[in-house]
């Protein structure tokens, strides 16, 4: 191509991309550009939204401690080890709840977020008062445990992806936000279910438990995904391009990013945080039990209560904390795991009220500060893009320490009739995964790991004019093929691909467009 050409951009662009390449770069700015989130406007009711959302799901969950006791009591007479098959209905709906994260986060990216989350909210209700009809042990593992958690697993990560799409700089202000909605449940759920479960029995109670869930489809209507056309356009982009490749990937590629698997930042971090909580949950389980053994006049449920009033207040501080440029999130992380571990021990020798308060305010302190984290790194590790899923799996691996722990604590309890043994090894694994923290910050960015969605999309944009303006067109290799005078010059087709490591350029030659210029 002449000199000329080059300086008449008009024609350049014509001769050199195609009419259909022409075309494609007149698309609007949003499509050439990164997505800019907002940071605020219809952001904040999604915010309130997510914020109940969190609220009813795990005000429920963590309050299961006090249902435990009626349980243990109502079923104690005809099973055997009460306190362990009784801990499994608290367990089996939790680890659901995380277990199927995976799941909800690949129907997330196929449905939207507002249909997974509305059916999930669906599920949760429908799980939730179909319980208060059970009277069977069994039935419960299947309707408190399985639908419930189902469904509170379905409306849950939706809850968390959609933050993503509305806030970029004050993102971990809104995550510690939005998760402190479980702790102001949590505060206000024991006193509540106490009440009700003296005045109205378990029954009437889960039926009005219901109702909360019902609530969450409400919510589900209020996340207005904004990244979605722009994903589209992405894949659809890459879906012209790939016609002609061999397809390597299959169906389990169309459905899975798999770039997030290729992230070794992302496997210590996604195989450290599940090793950490195996004794997580523990406390939110037997604690109120563990209280009416050695205090018997003191009200176990206030400690819960405890625990979600700091883990509410640590989730914003901490939220607003990781949200300074100088701040290591890994880091913070990591100190938030070695308190946790060492104060669930502290448990065992706390034989004085005040002294288990005490405790159970720092404990929860450092709960919100490991909550808080959780969406702001998944996005510092894998980016944007990635995030639905790095998500997902992550709280889909959670799943099997949260449900395994309160089951063996409550086995312990049985052969030992005290929770001593339990809570000391229930503190041992948060130590342990801090410890295997420390290993993220050895592992240097690998050039076949995933690049940010932002800087993915900058050097697309600039990436064009420099293919417009020059008279070479890339290929996929390296090497650079001179054109013809313009005259003589075939009409090239340019698309250009965003992969999750690397920009390419695919150009491809119609010999059926030789003489249309």
């Amino acid at each position: 191509m002449g000199k000329s050409g080059a300086k008449s951009s008009p024609p350049a662009k014509n001769q050199l991309l195609g009419a259909e390449a022409d075309n494609a770069l007149k698309l609007e700015p949003s499509r050439n550009r990164a997505f800019e989130p907002p940071d605020g406007g219809w952001g904040w009711i999604v915010c309130l939204a997510s914020f109940w959302t969190n609220g009813t799901i795990f005000g429920v969950m963590n309050c299961f401690g006090v249902l435990y006791v009626k349980l243990k009591d109502k079923f104690g007479e005809t099973h055997e080890e009460a306190a362990f098959v009784t801990s499994w209905v608290g367990s089996v709906s939790i680890g659901m709840t995380f277990l199927l994260s995976p799941v909800a986060s690949i129907l997330t990216d196929k449905w939207g977020i507002r249909t997974t989350s509305f059916i999930g909210g669906l599920m949760a209700t429908i799980g939730m008062l179909v319980s208060s009809f059970v009277n069977s042990l069994e039935l419960l593992y299947l309707t408190y445990g399985v639908l419930l958690g189902s469904g509170a697993s379905l409306a849950y990560t939706p809850s968390l992806v959609v933050l993503g799409h509305y806030f970029h700089r004050r993102l971990g202000f809104v995550n510690g936000l939005v998760t402190a909605g479980s702790s102001v449940f949590t505060m206000v759920m024991p006193l509540l279910l106490s009440h009700l479960l003296d005045t109205i029995e378990l029954s009437a109670t889960l039926q009005i438990l219901s109702l909360m869930m019902a609530s969450l489809m409400l919510c589900a209507l209020t996340f207005r995904p904004l990244i979605v056309q722009h994903q589209r356009i992405t894949e659809e982009a890459e879906h012209a391009s790939e016609e002609s490749l061999p397809n390597k990937e299959g169906c389990c590629g169309s459905c899975l990013d798999l770039s997030i698997w290729r992230n070794r930042k992302y496997l210590l971090w996604v195989f450290a945080i599940p090793t950490a909580l195996f004794g997580y949950f523990v406390p939110y389980v037997h604690l109120v039990q563990h209280v009416k053994d050695i205090l018997p006049n003191a009200n176990g449920e206030i400690l819960v209560t405890c625990i979600g009033l700091t883990s509410g207040v640590g989730r914003i501080i901490f939220g607003k904390l990781a949200d300074f440029p100088f701040i290591n999130r890994i880091m913070l992380q990591q100190v938030a795991f070695l308190s946790i571990g060492c104060l669930t021990m502290v448990l065992v020798v706390a034989r004085h009220f005040v002294l288990l308060v005490i405790v159970c305010l720092f404990l929860g302190l450092f709960d919100g500060c490991f909550i808080s984290l959780l969406g702001p790194i998944a996005f510092d590790v894998v980016g944007q893009k990635g995030a639905s899923q790095a998500i997902g799996f992550l709280l889909g691996f959670c799943s099997i320490p949260l449900t395994v722990g309160p089951p063996v604590a409550g086995l312990l309890y049985d052969h030992m009739k005290n929770y001593n043994v339990a809570f000391l090894a229930a503190g041992v694994p948060p130590i342990v995964g801090a410890l295997l923290l420390c290993l993220i910050h050895r592992v240097r960015n690998a050039p076949s790991e995933p690049i940010d969605e932002e800087t993915g999309k900058s050097e697309v944009k600039d990436a064009v004019p420099d293919l417009i303006q020059s008279n070479d067109i890339l290929i996929k290799t390296s090497e650079k093929v001179p054109l013809k005078d313009s005259t003589n010059v075939q009409t090239k087709e340019c698309s250009v691909r965003e992969h999750s490591d690397e920009t390419t350029h695919l150009c491809t030659t119609r010999p059926e467009c030789h003489n249309a210029i």
